[in-house]
């Protein structure tokens, strides 16, 4: 009997038929027009409107205020069109359209029935050559030289620094509610990696609301201090999708038992077109 329900995240009308033969439920995002085939993020209660800022937050902005009192405890999993989950992790030139669905996700193994959540496996934010963080953060490092042959130092709040703006961060995480702001503070300044690619696969209806409902206010009241209007750089554009990349990991590792599953990569863009 199938114990997962996978939402798979898409921008093409055209994934449809692939994404319902991968056994998945297809999602469907973005400004083109989608069938009623679709689970979406524009009916009922929703953000969809935001979606260039919040990606996949729009979905499951969604998700939380019209789709998750509906269901029963059971293990509910996120991938998008071009990543996925997998038992084993794959090298990208090993996957193909043709073998991908061989290769992904299809249910839970009885061994993950002892854990609430599911992760991807952590991305590592000190291990980018020097040079890559000079050239992006050249201020940054001028201000601390020892970041550049210190990798401790090098965290996730400094990669942050790095790719969506000097201590923008800790501006958002001043704004978090008191339950969060020291221990999600703490993580960042701390670890070195996080579970990237805000993809989670989790079995308990009432964390799941949770997590929303401690992350979309928080997003709400970070939308006062950036805005939308001046978000120019993709770096930017979606920082309310790379704000809660961080906080996902974060969250889930502390209010959770989680565990670890490969992503793979492959885009079916590629052969669909």
């Amino acid at each position: 009997m199938k114990n997962l329900d996978m939402f798979c995240l898409s921008l093409e009308p055209n994934h449809y038929n692939f994404i319902k033969k991968l056994g998945y439920i297809p999602v469907g995002l973005g400004e083109k027009n989608f069938s009623k085939d679709w689970f979406s993020d524009k009916p009922g209660i929703n953000i969809s409107k935001k979606n260039k800022f919040y990606g996949e937050y729009t979905y499951h902005y969604w998700f939380w205020k019209n789709y998750l009192d509906k269901l029963e405890d059971g293990w509910i999993g996120f991938c998008q069109y071009r990543k996925f989950w997998s038992l084993e992790q794959h090298k990208n030139e090993d996957i193909n359209f043709s073998n991908l669905n061989s290769k992904i996700l299809k249910e839970i193994p009885k061994e993950f029935d002892n854990y609430e959540t599911i992760l991807g496996t952590p991305f590592f934010v000190n291990q980018f050559k020097g040079m890559k963080f000079i050239k992006n953060g050249f201020k940054i490092f001028i201000k601390n030289p020892f970041l550049f042959f210190n990798k401790k130092k090098r965290n996730i709040n400094f990669h942050f620094d790095l790719m969506h703006g000097e201590n923008n961060l800790n501006k958002a995480i001043d704004l978090l509610d008191e339950k969060n702001k020291d221990d999600f503070r703490k993580f960042v300044n701390t670890e070195v990696s996080f579970n990237p690619q805000n993809m989670f696969i989790c079995k308990s209806k009432q964390k799941l609301k949770s997590y929303y409902e401690d992350l979309f206010p928080w997003l709400e009241r970070c939308e006062k201090l950036f805005g939308f209007e001046n978000l120019k750089e993709y770096g930017l554009i979606r920082i309310y999708t790379f704000l809660a990349e961080r906080f996902m990991p974060y969250w889930f590792r502390k209010n959770t038992k989680s565990t670890l599953m490969p992503i793979i990569f492959y885009d079916i863009r590629k052969d669909i077109k």
